[in-house]
């Protein structure tokens, strides 16, 4: 017989009473866990509004909408003149381009230019053989010798002629005789001193001079050639950069404006300015514009001619001009970024004395560098914003900043917000700042 099972106090409570106890700490921790997404959801931090309800979510959350103060950076608006520009895209063009070439033939002594260099009218350049020529020279010159000695032998006969026929000793037919062949002797002479004179222009064409002042081009012959005065090439390539002139087209409707002006025997100011149009490169004026205008661009073509001193335009370069063509008056100026566009067109936000903006309508005339002209709906003296406006809306409360003043040196804030600051006890809330949950 075995000894009795003696089970253990608590056998019980360790078969049943342990399961049960894990079921009641998992609904614990679960209700912990939903007390604890439900907080976080419930302090959440509030997302800004963007639609039409932020203004009145914002104010009551107290960091934006129609209550809130916005920072923004204002201008004065002006009255003044803006000139009246005409732009189009030029082609700088030298004055004069010559090609340099021979007019008798030879070989090609030496050069006297170095390429690119700026070489001025008369200067030598290059000097062609000049052997050839004078040696003709020389000939033609003893043919006038020796016709000259012929000339004056007859000369002296015919005198002694003209004395026997006067005595009645000799014919007339033998004196016309001898003065025709004196005179045959003065045609000759006349033909050498012709040969001379080509004879010494062919030894000076031997000296290549230059025609113009300019720069001249890279060489397109070296010493040792033999040239031809019938040679299609040249020598050189030279181009008058000094003045220089720009060709550029203007559409048709602003021929009237350009042809008033020079009617009137004014030449309107005309700027180039590089191929990025940011640059300003020289400055000149209107020459002349052309007879006719081309029909297949509706555009006519205008010669501005420019000194160039500093060689900052050459040949061929592609520049933007601008031509002057007076200004317009009476119109109140504002920097471009103070003009907002919207369906109804242009407005600016204007600054009230309750430092609140106003949207106002304004008819803008004419835009021109950082200048805008408005024509209609905004008197000088105003304060319009530039800075800040995409925050903005009727009658929104704004902290100032003037044009030009050192971030956060010039703001201004709303006499509410040192009011509430005031009121609640505590220092300045800066605009847009989210209220603390």
């Amino acid at each position: 017989m075995g000894s009795p099972h003696v089970s253990s106090p608590n056998s019980g409570l360790d078969l049943h009473a342990r399961p049960q106890h894990r079921r009641k700490t998992g609904w614990i921790w679960l209700l912990v866990i939903v007390v604890v997404a439900w907080g976080a959801w419930h302090f959440r931090p509030a997302a800004p509004k963007t639609g039409p309800g932020a203004a009145a979510a914002g104010g009551r959350r107290g960091g934006g909408g129609a209550n809130a103060v916005m920072p923004v950076v204002v201008a004065t608006a002006t009255e003044g003149n803006i000139p009246v520009y005409l732009r189009g895209l030029g082609t700088v063009t030298p004055n004069n381009t010559v090609t340099l070439k021979t007019r008798v033939d030879g070989q090609i002594m030496s050069v006297h230019f170095q390429e690119g260099q700026m070489v001025h009218q008369g200067d030598l350049l290059v000097e062609i053989d000049p052997r050839p020529y004078q040696a003709a020279l020389a000939q033609v010159q003893g043919n006038l010798a020796h016709d000259t000695a012929l000339y004056n032998d007859d000369e002296i006969d015919y005198q002694r002629y003209q004395a026997l026929y006067d005595q009645k000793i000799v014919a007339k037919q033998q004196l016309d005789q001898q003065a025709a062949l004196v005179n045959e002797y003065k045609g000759a002479m006349a033909a050498d001193q012709a040969a001379i004179q080509t004879a010494e222009l062919n030894l000076q064409y031997s000296k290549i001079t230059s025609p113009i002042t300019g720069r001249i081009g890279l060489r397109l012959v070296d010493p040792g050639n033999v040239v031809h005065a019938s040679d299609s090439g040249g020598l050189a390539v030279i181009t008058q950069v000094q003045p220089i002139a720009v060709l550029f087209n203007l559409p048709q409707d602003e021929l009237p404006q350009v042809f008033g002006e020079l009617r009137t025997g004014q030449h309107p100011e005309v700027a180039a300015f590089d191929s990025t149009n940011t640059k300003q490169l020289a400055s000149g004026r209107v020459l002349t514009i052309d007879n006719s205008i081309d029909p297949s661009t509706g555009t006519f073509r205008v010669k501005a001619i420019f000194d160039n001193t500093d060689n900052a335009l050459f040949p061929n370069q592609f520049v933007n001009a601008r031509l002057a063509v007076g200004s317009d008056s009476g119109l109140t100026i504002v920097p471009p970024a103070a003009i907002q566009r919207g369906p109804e067109g242009a407005y600016v936000f204007v600054v009230s004395s309750q430092r609140k903006v106003n949207v106002q309508p304004v008819t803008v005339k004419i835009t021109e560098g950082n200048q805008v002209g408005i024509s209609a709906g905004l008197q000088p003296g105003t304060d319009v914003v530039i800075d800040g406006a995409d925050k903005l809306q009727e009658g929104t409360p704004v902290a100032i900043t003037r044009e030009g003043a050192a971030p956060g040196g010039g703001g201004v804030p709303h006499p509410q917000v040192a009011q509430g600051g005031r009121r609640h006890g505590g220092g300045h809330r800066s605009a847009g700042t989210p209220t603390d949950h």
